[in-house]
């Protein structure tokens, strides 16, 4: 692609678009096109155009170093491509929506498990209910000590609950279960499949092939920056067709 060409990413004021009352059940889609990523002379990402409309819970599978945690802080908007564009937005039109993030390290407030969540809390619901979402993540007998106390696990769990409070059409997550102890794994793992099922689109990243086979509806493939292959993700796991993904599924070495 010709680094000449700027990025551009389409939002609400740029197009035009329908109320910003939308139906709960529709799903945020997910559309790029030609998206690249240079920095200091070095491209990270190159030529990325993919369309993710469906429900359910997107996989982003690769090897380290492929491009996958950049990719998905470029769509949320925390690094800005140098070329392409993207589109997020509902099936209607191009609009603004509530998003979230959980990265593979928890970043927490110096407050209480509880705090934290009523400091995210962008619905102000009453205490009952943030009981409720600690209540979902095992962790309301602990709501009053200091978050930065917990185990790793929890404090995990603790991040997707205060994501979660948010009530976000679209779900970022990095590696949300890295290193985690087997029960945070099966709890976190339960709130996202139940937050797919409720209509929030999950985009997640994950290095664990057994979790990609349990979780993904389709599997976008990363590979040296660019996206190898983008299928559903029965296809993906019994029958690849990159060289590269079938690589990666049989434990090769993919630099």
């Amino acid at each position: 692609m010709d680094s000449s060409q700027p990025f551009e990413h389409v939002h609400a004021d740029m197009v035009t678009t329908k109320a910003s009352t939308t139906n709960q059940s529709e799903t945020p889609c997910i559309r790029t096109r030609s998206l690249g990523l240079t920095i200091r002379g070095l491209t990270l990402l190159n030529d990325i155009s993919i369309q993710v409309t469906t429900p359910g819970i997107t996989m982003i599978l690769g090897p380290n170093g492929a491009g996958k945690s950049l990719l998905i802080k470029c769509l949320h908007g925390l690094i800005t491509p140098t070329r392409g564009r993207f589109e997020i937005g509902l099936h209607q039109g191009v609009d603004l929506i509530p998003q979230a993030m959980v990265f593979q390290k928890p970043v927490l407030l110096r407050r209480s498990v509880i705090d934290n969540l009523q400091f995210s809390d962008r619905h102000s619901h009453q205490r009952e209910a943030l009981e409720l979402a600690l209540e979902a993540v095992r962790l309301l007998e602990k709501k009053d000590q200091p978050a930065t106390q917990l185990s790793g696990g929890e404090q995990q769990r603790l991040s997707l609950a205060r994501a979660l409070i948010t009530q976000p059409k679209l779900l970022f997550l990095d590696e949300p279960t890295a290193s985690l102890d087997p029960a945070s794994v099966l709890i976190i793992e339960q709130l996202i499949n139940q937050a797919s099922h409720e209509g929030v689109k999950s985009v997640f990243i994950s290095h664990d092939i057994g979790q990609a086979k349990r979780l993904a509806s389709d599997v976008i493939f990363l590979n040296r920056g660019q996206v190898t292959e983008h299928t559903d993700a029965a296809t993906f796991f019994t029958n690849p067709q990159s060289r590269e993904a079938k690589a990666y599924l049989n434990g090769e070495i993919v630099l």
